[in-house]
């Protein structure tokens, strides 16, 4: 048995209305169906409770950018070696940075990608988040207001961490694997159709 057989994708045809049509909108948009939403659609419940949270996290309106985001996903789920998270939300990091570079940076050592001393601060303290909470104390916070953090942006960068770390866990352990389309997003430019 392989990884990716511990846990068979669900079948799009037997899926609820509304996940399928979910699934649906998300390949007219990206052209393929990323395999987490397969992966956990075997089980309705969970997955609308999963993606419901992720939106709330990622789609909210913030002082984090979409870019700032998804670097917290990939430095935390680097440690926790989580190959569909480095790889699906590098791709995602790419693109919202338009740097081909930046997700490998990020995924190997943060501490050396080309971010901004505000960003670092923040990785640090996703990166204590998911791997060391019981360490979080008031000097955390004293830093990352320094740079300009408001509490909400600190809920932000926690949620986020252990939204994630739950999401790696899950990844692992189900066997998922990124699809290959992720690999080349945002590294190459895109063809412009003709027209």
């Amino acid at each position: 048995m392989t990884t990716t057989d511990r846990y068979p994708v669900a079948e799009l045809d037997n899926l609820p209305e509304d996940i399928r049509a979910q699934i649906l909108a998300v390949q007219e948009k990206s052209g393929f169906v990323p395999n987490v939403f397969l992966k956990l659609a075997r089980r309705p419940d969970e997955y609308r409770a999963f993606f419901a949270y992720h939106d709330a996290l990622m789609l909210r309106e913030g002082g984090l950018t979409k870019g700032e985001k998804e670097m917290i996903v990939v430095a935390t789920s680097a440690p926790n070696q989580c190959l569909y998270c480095v790889i699906a939300h590098g791709a995602l990091l790419r693109i919202f940075e338009k740097n081909p570079l930046i997700a490998d940076q990020i995924a190997t050592n943060y501490r050396k990608a080309p971010i901004t001393p505000r960003q670092r601060a923040m990785l640090d303290f996703a990166l204590k988040v998911s791997t060391t909470s019981y360490a979080i104390a008031d000097a955390d916070f004293d830093e990352l207001h320094a740079h300009g953090f408001s509490d909400d942006d600190i809920w932000d960068i926690s949620a986020i961490a252990a939204f994630f770390a739950l999401s790696n866990r899950m990844a692992n352990a189900a066997g998922m694997m990124p699809n290959p389309e992720f690999y080349l997003m945002g590294r190459v430019p895109r063809e412009k159709k003709a027209g």
